[in-house]
């Protein structure tokens, strides 16, 4: 199986990849003169290396080169074997190497709360039932552990990066750094009803203290996340461009997730809420707007014209009852999408493959077609670009972070041997990320976790279960 480049998407007309230009012509490596010997920290042998940048690109019998946290080289295996004398090698014959998956929107915290009843009617009594258990038990130690749990699932997972929207950011922020884990955490600012005046003031107040906390760690982004748009003031999310403005923030929200948002929003401020935003000068490359299950042409023009991303969440809508957004037009238009998890009282399990597959099945169902290789782009580069990272992970290239996944094709579900990127998508299961690494790192190894005892994890989430039943003291 040779290299793949080029390749045209039939559903759109346009090279797999085309809503990521960046991607689409970088050289996959360089062609190697003859060098001395060098020294590399870590080598990694895969039977296949799916680098995303080029798109659409299979490489057989190719091998990565890590020194100091960082990709150095990408070439054939016997190249880059006579090239480095590494300190470690790791052989994975039967495996394909890719860049660690990106959660792009997820409440790290609420794994504490997946064991709530969805009730009925769905949404309304989810909401019911967290609200009341949060009321019960949202603190500083809850979103510890919450994350710390939710860290150690997404490394299991071959998630190397992941973007938070929770109360309590600095706890999320700082489990996050203890890991080693590369983290987009969101400044929350308003909260039910859009916040009252001083309460978004001491909110701006704080996230002010965290960036420059933050400002030069190098596992940890922040960026802004209004809890409700729909309920903030127009003076208060223009107050929020000029801070965005002013730290050269990023911003991300829940923006048209469903009808009865969109219908809100028409009744309270005469228009569709991306337009409102679009209105108030919120609307540019470093908005990310979450979920956006509501979309009518305006609007996907609108996306487009702004340089918008947007991150979807397919599972947790889906069990939720939502429509999902129209993927294939969206790719079409040329904006930048990536998968997140949402909440896991909505989508249960903190698995990017299941969100990349569920993603392609549904729109392949719905008339068009979101081929193996745009999905795992999506998973991978499309996160990274829509939580401003793209420049340090999310591909397989020299110079950015060593997020990387070894996942084994080797299972009975992926035989008999075919296009990795199909047999990734549609047949593997997370549970096939055999090996995971942050900054080159190893998290995990051989499938076992190694930062975090799952005895002590499984453990902590027990006590954590019957606080959030009870309310008593974990």
């Amino acid at each position: 199986m040779g290299a793949a480049r080029g390749a045209m998407d039939d559903r759109t007309g346009h090279p797999i990849g085309a809503a990521y230009p960046d991607i689409l012509q970088r050289p996959s490596s360089r062609a190697l003169r003859k060098y001395p010997v060098e020294s590399a920290d870590l080598l990694i042998e895969a039977r296949w290396v799916l680098p995303i940048a080029p798109a659409n690109t299979v490489l057989d019998d190719h091998a990565v080169a890590v020194t100091d946290g960082r990709i150095v080289a990408l070439g054939p295996t016997s190249q880059l074997m006579a090239r480095y004398a590494p300190r470690q090698r790791v052989v994975r014959n039967q495996h394909a190497l890719l860049p660690g998956f990106v959660n792009a929107h997820t409440r790290a915290a609420m794994t504490l709360l997946r064991g709530l009843p969805p009730g009925s009617p769905r949404q309304q009594g989810l909401r019911a039932s967290v609200r009341a258990a949060e009321q019960r038990c949202l603190s500083p130690d809850f979103v510890r552990a919450g994350t710390q749990l939710a860290i150690a699932e997404m490394l299991q997972a071959g998630i190397t990066c992941f973007a938070d929207m929770y109360g309590f950011p600095e706890e999320a922020a700082r489990m996050a750094a203890a890991a080693r884990m590369r983290a987009a955490i969101g400044l929350p600012v308003g909260g039910a009803g859009g916040g009252q005046p001083h309460e978004v003031t001491e909110q701006f107040a704080h996230a002010e203290r965290l960036w420059d906390q933050y400002r030069s760690d190098p596992f940890i982004s922040l960026y802004f996340a209004p809890r409700d748009i729909g309920a903030m003031s127009d003076e208060s999310l223009v107050r929020l461009r000029r801070v965005t403005d002013e730290l050269d923030a990023r911003l991300a929200a829940v923006v048209h997730a469903d009808v009865a948002e969109v219908t809100a929003s028409l009744s309270k401020h005469g228009q569709r809420p991306l337009h409102r935003l679009h209105r108030l000068g919120l609307l540019r490359p470093g908005f990310a707007a979450v979920r956006m299950n509501q979309l009518d042409a305006a609007d996907l023009a609108t996306l487009a014209t702004t340089g918008s991303c947007v991150i979807l969440c397919p599972q947790a809508d889906l069990r939720l009852g939502s429509a999902l957004a129209p993927i294939g037009q969206l790719l079409h238009q040329h904006v930048n999408v990536g998968l997140g998890c949402g909440p896991m009282v909505a989508g249960a399990a903190l698995d990017l493959l299941a969100e990349a597959r569920t993603a392609a099945l549904w729109t392949n169902a719905h008339g068009e077609e979101l081929p193996a290789e745009e999905a795992l782009l999506m998973a991978t580069y499309g996160g990274a670009a829509a939580l401003g990272l793209a420049g340090e992970t999310g591909s397989i290239e020299p110079g950015k972070s060593a997020d990387l996944v070894c996942i084994d094709l080797s299972a009975l579900a992926c035989q008999p041997a075919g296009p990795p990127a199909e047999a990734i998508v549609f047949a593997a299961t997370r549970q096939q990320a055999t090996d995971v690494w942050t900054s080159g790192r190893a998290a995990v190894s051989g499938g076992r976790l190694l930062a975090f005892d799952a005895q002590e994890l499984t453990a902590l989430a027990q006590a954590w279960a019957q606080r959030t039943a009870t309310g008593e003291q974990a």
